[in-house]
């Protein structure tokens, strides 16, 4: 593929160039915005001091929800948006967003139910066990705030079934059951937004490990994170997207005021089958003693577990350590027949959310809705600045929507189309039903001539794109991974050229399903770091300096089990790089 027909380019090209609109903050509200902007025509650039989808949006609880917890608070317009926005999703992106049956243990009739009432009113209080009554009352609202595009059942509440009564703790009575949804892979679902909007306009671009470091006019300068080298491009308006990190951005940017504050969700993946078995596809919606919520849910062949609302000031410096035995704590006290440890845990990952800064005692009474705002110093500037503030995974269409209005008025444009039934990806044409589904793969196959297994993997990854992708694998051999047979060669190829990778965590972590499955070995990395290298043009001091600091990153931030050092040239004793390798470093 032609290096023009894809969005991502590095700093030094964009050098003077000029954008109607930059985007800082390539998570999924940025993303949003930069996909809703383009398919207005509207000329963006999009850039993150990281990799696309490496803070908040790529740690999420990967859950699409809309919020049950939300109702005690009163935010009834949040939940009836982010419900809607749930429907859509599962509409527009069934390839990735698929329905979670989600029960709810309740041991009490009355539980919870004053202080649920009086938290609805807007009096505070602190959190009391939910009971029948309460939960019941919940679920029916729920149930009428998400009829608007509803495709999932609606809620029942049952008394425990026999096979249920070996999971749950013996005073649990009823399980209320209700439907939200799950996305296999939220990085990816980035990526092809980010896509999508290059393909409808052909202008806009998308550039990772890029900081903003100054405004002056119209002019914005950037900063290349890899070489250092500075550019400057213009534009004429500017969005700050940057999530936790939005208050350093608007400094940068000339803006005043301090609007966000960060809150951490840390989560675990377990391998553990005997809990996965148990909750039977279900997710298990939990209050911990302090009445702190944790969902626990079969995510893939593993168990994810999360997340804990724990104030945080440098979204830089977080780390899910310490609450790891806090967390299986939780598992401890909720299942008491099954036994969780520490070798249970096979990844580990924490993300920071955004929200309004609030001097709310506790961050579960901070409001999660969402806000647009033009910063206030815009009336005296050259280019005017929109401020993200708040939102979620599940509503960052509509809080995209509002934004690039916002933006198409700065601008002077009108509105020539919406998002809100565009599919997304590989979720255009693919079929929801499971035996056409089926027939799809059956059609892959075929065509490409790939195996059964290997369409359906594909097909799990990419949706409609399967087709196209597995001839292309399959016409360069589509060779197995010796330390993961259930990716290619070719395929990790196209990961790297074609989807804006930069480092080997940015594929370990991001472009793949390796590191969360906690299926990442020693092996593994250095074979991977080797096709990464081959790809890239790396020599073999660069290579070698990917694999170590990957391997740190995994170890020290996401908790797998790794060496402490790595070989920087060999897999199991054999040398997979040429030691004459040319010393120069290369930058992708």
């Amino acid at each position: 593929m032609k290096h023009s027909d894809l969005p991502f380019e590095r700093p030094a090209s964009l050098s003077g160039r000029h954008f109607s609109t930059v985007i800082v903050g390539a998570g999924i509200d940025g993303v949003g915005v930069f996909r809703d902007l383009s398919l207005q025509g509207v000329t963006c650039l999009i850039v993150d001091k990281g990799d696309f989808g490496a803070g908040a949006s790529g740690a999420p609880s990967r859950m699409i929800h809309g919020g049950l917890r939300y109702l005690e608070s009163g935010d009834l317009a949040l939940v009836a948006e982010s419900t809607r926005e749930r429907n859509l999703l599962l509409r527009n992106a069934p390839h990735l967003v698929q329905p979670l049956k989600t029960v709810v243990p309740l041991a009490s009739r009355f539980g919870g139910l004053l202080s649920s009432a009086l938290r609805f009113a807007g009096v505070k209080q602190a959190p009391r066990t939910r009971g029948l009554f309460a939960v019941a009352f919940s679920l029916r609202l729920y149930d009428l705030l998400g009829r608007r595009q509803r495709v999932m059942p609606g809620h029942r509440i049952d008394h425990v079934q026999p096979q249920d009564r070996t999971l749950f703790r013996s005073t649990v009575r009823w399980l209320a059951t209700y439907f939200d949804a799950w996305i296999r892979h939220p990085e990816w679902l980035i990526l092809e937004l980010i896509a999508d909007s290059h393909r409808d306009q052909p202008q806009s671009r998308a550039t990772n490990y890029c900081r903003l470091v100054g405004c002056e006019g119209k002019s914005l300068t950037l900063c290349d994170e890899l070489t250092g080298e500075r550019v400057r491009v213009s534009a004429d308006t500017v969005v700050n997207a940057a999530g936790a990190w939005h208050d350093h951005s608007a400094a940068a940017l000339g803006g005043a005021g301090s609007r966000v504050m960060g809150t951490k969700g840390s989560h675990l993946v377990l391998k553990h089958p005997a809990l996965r078995d148990a909750l039977d596809g279900r997710m298990a919606y939990l209050e911990a003693a302090d009445g702190r919520v944790c969902i626990v849910y079969p995510f893939l062949d593993r168990v994810l577990v999360g997340s804990i609302d724990i104030p945080v000031d440098d979204p830089d410096q977080v780390v899910t350590e310490p609450d790891i035995d806090y967390l299986l704590g939780v598992l401890r006290e909720r299942f008491p027949r099954l036994s969780f440890d520490h070798d249970d845990v096979v990844y580990t990952f924490v993300g920071v959310r955004p929200l309004a800064r609030s001097g709310a005692d506790k961050p579960g009474q901070i409001s999660r809705e969402h806000s647009v705002l033009v910063d206030p110093s815009s009336a005296t500037r050259a280019i005017p600045m929109v401020r993200l503030v708040g939102g979620k995974w599940t509503t960052f269409r509509s809080l995209a929507q509002e934004a690039t209005d916002e933006l198409l008025r700065l601008l002077g444009r009108p509105r020539i189309g919406s998002t809100e039934e565009l599919p997304i990806g590989g979720g255009a044409e693919w079929p929801t039903d499971p035996l056409q589904a089926d027939r799809f793969v059956e059609w892959t196959m075929a065509v490409s001539g790939v195996s059964r297994r290997r369409a359906s993997e594909l097909t799990t990854r990419y949706g409609s794109k399967a087709l196209v992708l597995a001839e292309r694998f399959a016409a360069n051999g589509d060779l197995p991974l010796r330390h993961a047979p259930h990716y290619s060669a070719s395929e990790i190829r196209y990961l790297c050229l074609e989807t804006g990778v930069v480092h080997l965590s940015d594929l370990v972590i991001r472009r793949t399903l390796l590191a969360i499955r906690g299926e990442v070995t020693d092996g593994m990395l250095a074979e991977i770091a080797d096709l990464a290298a081959q790809a890239l043009d790396w020599d073999a001091i660069r290579r070698n300096e990917e694999l170590r600091t990957c391997g740190t990153t995994l170890r020290d931030r996401h908790g797998v089990r790794l060496a402490a050092e790595h070989s920087p040239s060999r897999i199991d004793g054999r040398s997979t790089l040429d030691p004459r390798t040319s010393i120069r470093r290369n930058l992708p």
